[in-house]
Order: C-alpha cells, then sequence, then structure tokens
C-alpha cells in the first residue's frame, strides 16, 4: 500500500515513511491510495467478535502487505487491552465510553497502537526519533503514556499555557524520563502551527529525526476507526440505522468513523459536534471553509480553529461539500448550553458526562429524525479530567480514578516558551 501527499500528490511513500515522517512537503497530509473493503462474512460475524478480535481484522485489513499477521496481533492485543462498553440508556439512545484506558481519554486507542507499531518500524532504525505532539488536552498525556521510556524515543509535547485542566496538565508534566513538556504561551492553533513547521525545517531535521503522534500522523489516526465497529458490533440485534454524534476538535475522530464507513461500516450518518470553534458546521451549512480566532471554552479539547483533518474528510468525498454533507451534519453550541446539557443527562439518565461528550448528546437532541436511527454519542473523556467545571455545576464530587489520584501530588516539570517558531528550532537545535 502506497500513501500519497494531500498537497502533493505526486509524492508517494511506504507505510514505514508515512508514519516515521508523518507529514509530508508543504505540510501535506498522507493518506492510504486506497482504502481496503472489509469482507460480507466480516461484518455477518462482527456481533460475535470481541474488541481484540474487531481490531485485528481491520488493522490487518489494512496494514498486511506491510506487517506480517503476527506483529498486528501483537500490536492490537497490547493496545485494546481494556474495555470500551456502549451504554444504553433509553430505548435508542447508547454512549460509547473510550475514557477506560490509561489517561482515561479515547486519544489511549490511537497513541497506544501508535506505539506499537513505532516499535515495530524503530527496532529496524540505529537512530534516536524525537515525537513532536501539540495538544489542547487529552492527546499529550496519552502520547506520554504510550512512549514513557520507549528506548529510542524522546517526545516533546507542547501545550497552550492555561488552557488544559489541571489534570491534563498534570499527565504531561509530571512523568520525566524521556516526555518533555513545553507550556506555551499561545493557544493550541500556535503549538499546531509550529509543530508543522519544525517538520520543514532543514535546519532542525539535519540533527534531529522528527516525527508527530498528532492525528496529522496516519499511524495515530486510523486505529480510532476500531471503536466504531466495536460500537456497531455491540448494538447486537440492532432494526434501525445507526447515526453516531462525534465531539470533534481536530476532526481525527470523526475522520476515523468515515473511515470505518468507507471500509464497509454501515453508519448511516454522523454528526460533527463541537462547541464555539464551528468551523466545519459552518463549512457544512454554507460551503465555506474560513478559520477564526480560537474561542476558549469549557470544551478545551474542541477548541480547535484550523482542523488539520479536514483535508481528509474532503478527500474522502471527492471535495465535494455535497456528498460530505449526506454522510454527515454539523452543530454546535456555547458553554451556557453545554453546560444545561450536563445536568440534563445527569438528572434525565444518572449519567455524569463530560463536556465533549455532553455537546455530542445535545446534538442528538437536536438531530430532527433521531427517532427512526439507533442513536450513539461518543464519550471522549472521563468527567474526572474536568473536575472544577463539573462540580461546579453538579455540586456533586466527581470521583478521580485511584490511578491517576497521586498525579496531583507530583512536580510539575515544564519549560514555558513563547509561540513563536524560533523558540522552539533554538530549543531543538539546542
Amino acid at each position: 500500500m502506497n500513501y500519497f501527499n494531500l498537497n502533493n500528490t505526486s509524492e508517494k511513500v511506504d507505510l514505514k515513511t508515512a508514519i516515521l515522517k508523518s507529514l509530508g512537503s508543504q505540510e501535506g497530509l498522507y493518506m492510504p491510495e486506497s482504502l481496503p473493503q472489509l469482507s460480507k462474512k466480516y461484518f455477518e460475524n462482527i456481533h460475535q467478535l470481541t474488541l481484540q478480535e474487531i481490531g485485528y481484522e481491520v488493522a490487518k485489513s489494512m496494514f498486511q502487505n506491510d506487517i506480517d499477521d503476527r506483529a498486528i496481533r501483537d500490536i492490537v492485543e497490547e493496545a485494546l487491552n481494556f474495555e470500551i462498553p456502549l451504554r444504553r440508556l433509553s430505548k435508542n439512545l447508547h454512549v460509547l465510553e473510550l475514557f477506560h484506558g490509561p489517561t482515561l481519554a479515547f486519544k489511549d486507542v490511537g497513541a497506544r497502537f501508535m506505539a506499537g507499531l513505532f516499535a515495530h518500524f524503530i527496532a529496524q532504525e540505529k537512530k534516536e526519533t524525537t515525537i513532536l505532539v501539540a495538544t489542547s488536552g487529552d492527546t499529550g498525556g496519552a502520547v506520554a503514556s504510550a512512549f514513557y521510556k520507549q528506548v529510542g524515543i524522546t517526545v516533546v509535547i507542547l501545550y497552550p499555557k492555561g488552557k488544559v485542566s489541571l489534570l491534563q496538565e498534570k499527565q504531561l508534566t509530571t512523568l520525566g524520563e524521556n516526555i518533555i513538556a513545553l507550556e506555551i504561551d499561545g493557544n493550541f492553533d500556535d503549538c499546531q502551527a509550529i509543530v508543522k513547521r519544525a517538520f520543514l525545517d532543514e535546519d532542525i531535521n539535519k540533527v534531529r529525526n522528527l516525527t508527530s503522534a498528532n492525528s496529522i500522523n496516519f499511524a495515530r489516526l486510523f486505529p480510532q476507526s476500531i471503536y466504531y465497529h466495536f460500537a456497531f458490533a455491540q448494538l447486537r440485534a440492532n432494526h434501525k440505522p445507526v447515526l453516531i454524534s462525534v465531539p470533534s476538535g481536530n476532526f481525527g475522530n470523526l475522520t476515523a468513523g468515515l473511515i470505518a464507513k468507507k471500509m464497509g461500516l454501515p453508519i448511516a450518518h454522523f454528526i460533527a459536534s463541537t462547541n464555539e470553534n464551528h468551523i466545519v458546521p459552518t463549512y457544512l451549512e454554507t460551503g465555506i471553509f474560513e478559520p477564526q480566532p480560537t474561542i476558549y471554552t469549557i470544551s478545551n479539547a474542541m477548541d480547535v480553529s484550523k482542523p488539520s483533518n479536514f483535508p481528509r474528510m474532503m478527500h474522502l468525498y471527492n471535495q465535494s461539500a455535497e456528498a460530505l454533507r449526506k454522510d454527515i451534519s454539523g452543530w454546535w453550541c456555547n458553554d451556557a448550553i453545554n453546560k444545561k446539557g450536563i445536568l440534563e443527562l445527569l438528572h434525565k439518565y444518572q449519567y455524569q458526562a463530560d463536556p465533549h461528550g455532553a455537546i455530542a448528546y445535545l446534538a442528538i437532541e437536536a438531530f430532527a429524525d433521531k427517532e427512526n436511527y439507533d442513536c450513539i454519542f461518543v464519550e471522549t473523556a472521563h468527567p474526572a479530567k474536568f473536575p472544577e467545571s463539573i462540580e461546579e455545576l453538579t455540586n456533586e464530587k466527581v470521583a478521580i480514578p485511584t490511578a491517576l489520584a497521586g498525579l496531583f501530588e507530583k512536580p510539575k516539570k515544564s519549560i514555558t516558551m513563547s509561540n513563536k517558531f524560533e523558540s522552539l528550532k533554538d530549543y531543538l537545535l539546542g
């Protein structure tokens, strides 16, 4: 399977290069030349398969010509060693909980799978690798956990100062060893922009073997398609079309769902649900893609004004807004409405959601034809990662899982840096 650069289609590379390089020339994202189709037999039996069995079948279909089956199975079993339950809240409303991994966020799936792929390919290399990653909250913690103490890898995480929750920051800044946290005086888009520039800088690339663990890297993005298959499998005897609402910031999570659909998973419709940074919902309504200044909200992982994966979405639909609208609706709300959604889930279903999952739930509630679907909203992070917002709103304590409670006592280790590219360049060259 070849992977090509969306900004320079003549640039084609193999899987190893696409993963270890992560970004092509002209800041182009890599995509496979084609998406494999899963077999009819697989979908006939999907309701009987475990998460790991589904993960193996999906990953094998994409990577079997580049990685041997045994290695794929090992990577899947190591990465997907926690539950991803689909919980039923009412007759046709379900929530897919993606926060049962080690860092309590959906990014654990992609980060752990990616770490396995890196270990497989870097074992063949003789040089040190630096992973650059920008985070608006959960990505950094998941990547730090997945690559912690991995030989031959240094992880450099850029995060916006004062714009992640306390627990998210502790996950980024308390590990040390091969994990370095850079606290950027700016927003997530600043972090993402200077990371992308680093990949194109000749001086840096002479001394650093760079790669990315953001969803700009296909190895981080694709594994997330697995849990959409598992969500469908857990519906068991569903008789209605399936509607999935995905809280979206950089749009890697939704793009992974679209890839699953393009590979044959019978998802009827998606909702791109987001906060006041509603660039993609606006595009779906108007056909105009126009990034705006970032607005800061309580759903901080979606505070993204320039979603990197939008070009991948457009590629999947042949650059057609009309085709995209057939499979995706857009919806957004502000913090005040989001808070009402958190309270509604708590009082109506006794379900405590985080600020991102609550927006996905509200998007389904606003969907006019929802009664004709089996509806799933995606819960991307444990509410314990946002205790300040949740506790102030609900007047109820959020239970911090034991595994993470100790983080609050650990000292923060970070380097404060401006949002200028030259600051990052000087650090990497130094």
